[in-house]
């Protein structure tokens, strides 16, 4: 299993080293969580094949961040928690689980579901496909990895950048409207303030701008916004 990458995301300290730990004894590759306001971008840096998810966390719950990262990755995620209910081994599942362990758990019993995973994801039932990019004349992006690749330069993103462009490069030619993009961008748009998808959006266009993408973001007024190829990148 030696390169094989595990993303723990664990409020206790002394839990999630053990885990790491052990883990490390079979060659497993493993990182825990450091900002649990950034779970997204340190996982998807990370590009984990597998994760391992608590539910009770800082801030937002494991459920939520599972809906999160299920937005960027395939890859397994299993959720490892004191909560046994039946109720919460549903929720677990519906928000994207693949499987759940109850807490105090069995190392072996760990490592075993583990392995069971990454072969039916990887190995040899696999029939994951390919890592999901997004392909627009000479622009190809990256969802899994957060990068926009334009012929020989690679330009990495942030989660809203990675996202807004994912949704205009799929509509393109076509107009995308503000709502849709909010909608996409931000579970609960009535929290959202007017201005902050100017900003993003502005974000976007100064990065592309940075790498010398010729290729443009059109506001149309009073509809939305188009990804524009530029001849040279068509």
């Amino acid at each position: 299993m030696e390169g094989t990458r595990i993303y723990i995301i664990e409020d206790d300290y002394k839990i999630a080293t053990l885990l790491a730990e052990n883990l490390k004894k079979y060659q497993y590759e493993v990182e825990i969580v450091k900002n649990f306001d950034e779970i997204v971008e340190e996982c998807l840096a990370f590009s984990p094949h597998l994760i391992l998810l608590d539910i009770n966390l800082p801030s937002y719950d494991g459920y939520y961040w599972c809906r999160q990262l299920r937005q960027y990755t395939k890859c397994p995620i299993i959720f490892i928690s004191a909560r046994s209910g039946e109720m919460d081994q549903i929720f677990a599942l519906e928000n994207g689980g693949d499987d759940f362990i109850t807490k105090p758990f069995n190392y072996e019993i760990v490592l075993a579901k583990i392995k069971s995973h990454l072969r039916r994801s990887y190995g040899e039932y696999s029939s994951r496909q390919e890592e999901r990019t997004v392909q627009l004349g000479q622009l190809t992006l990256y969802l899994e990895r957060m990068e926009l690749h334009v012929r020989n330069v690679e330009i990495p993103l942030q989660k809203k950048e990675c996202a807004i462009l994912n949704l205009l490069m799929r509509e393109a030619p076509k107009v995308v409207s503000r709502e849709k993009l909010l909608e996409e961008l931000w579970d609960d748009q009535a929290f959202v303030d007017e201005n902050t998808l100017n900003v993003n959006m502005t974000r976007v266009r100064k990065k592309l701008a940075e790498y010398g993408v010729q290729s443009v973001i059109e506001t149309v007024r009073g509809a939305g916004y188009r990804f524009v190829l530029s001849s040279e990148e068509k």
